[in-house]
């Protein structure tokens, strides 16, 4: 099992989930795409969409990562709706990037790494099946290679429990509010910035160096 932050910090961690916090920042950083490039989609949920968003934003080849909501039945949801955990709805970005530039198979190391697949509806202190694990693909071929890794990292043992990760077909996507847009970027003195996400970016930075935009190099 992956262990992103120090037991040293349990204590203040206990405090701190994802659906305790609201940035009053509106702001929304986008990525010029660029012209002739060959784009596609594809939708994780890997517990706190502030997380994942974090992470993918500082991949190299990744135009744009929308936070939002899918896999639930609640049509155009609000964060406190998903956050009853009644919805269906699992938190997630919604990823366009350039195939030119990084395959699915490299964003499928990245999910898989930088976060625990093995903890059922539960990623740290953010509990709820909002914040389960999924990959939610746009294509077959995006569904085979998810589902190639899933089974050679369950029967290689690089988990000691069974990965519990669910590949579903991408259904209706919801944008977040908002202040969730670039949370990290916009908010990163904030407690659950400083004590969750930002141990994930180290982690991220220094096992992907090579995947990292050059701004986040230099």
């Amino acid at each position: 099992m992956i262990h992103w932050v120090a037991g040293t910090l349990l204590s203040v961690l206990s405090l701190t989930s994802c659906a305790e916090h609201k940035s009053q920042s509106m702001d929304i950083t986008e990525e010029r795409t660029a012209p002739n490039a060959h784009y596609d989609t594809i939708t994780f949920a890997t517990g706190c969409f502030w997380c994942t968003e974090a992470i993918f934003q500082r991949v190299k080849g990744v135009s744009k990562v929308t936070s939002g909501y899918m896999g639930g039945t609640v049509v155009n949801p609000t964060y406190e709706e998903v956050c009853t955990g009644t919805t269906g709805h699992a938190e997630c970005c919604q990823i366009i990037y350039d195939s030119t530039i990084v395959s699915v198979d490299e964003l499928l190391k990245i999910f898989w790494k930088t976060h625990d697949p093995t903890t059922l509806n539960r990623q740290g202190n953010d509990v709820g099946p909002q914040y389960r694990s999924v990959v939610f693909y746009h294509s077959e071929s995006q569904k085979e290679l998810a589902e190639l890794y899933k089974a050679e990292l369950d029967s290689s043992g690089a988990f000691k429990d069974p990965i519990v990760t669910t590949i579903e077909p991408a259904k209706p996507f919801f944008s977040a509010e908002g202040y969730h847009q670039n949370y990290f970027n916009n908010n990163s003195n904030q407690m659950y910035c400083r004590y969750v996400i930002v141990p994930k970016i180290e982690k991220f930075e220094k096992v992907f160096k090579d995947k990292l935009k050059k701004a986040e190099t230099e």
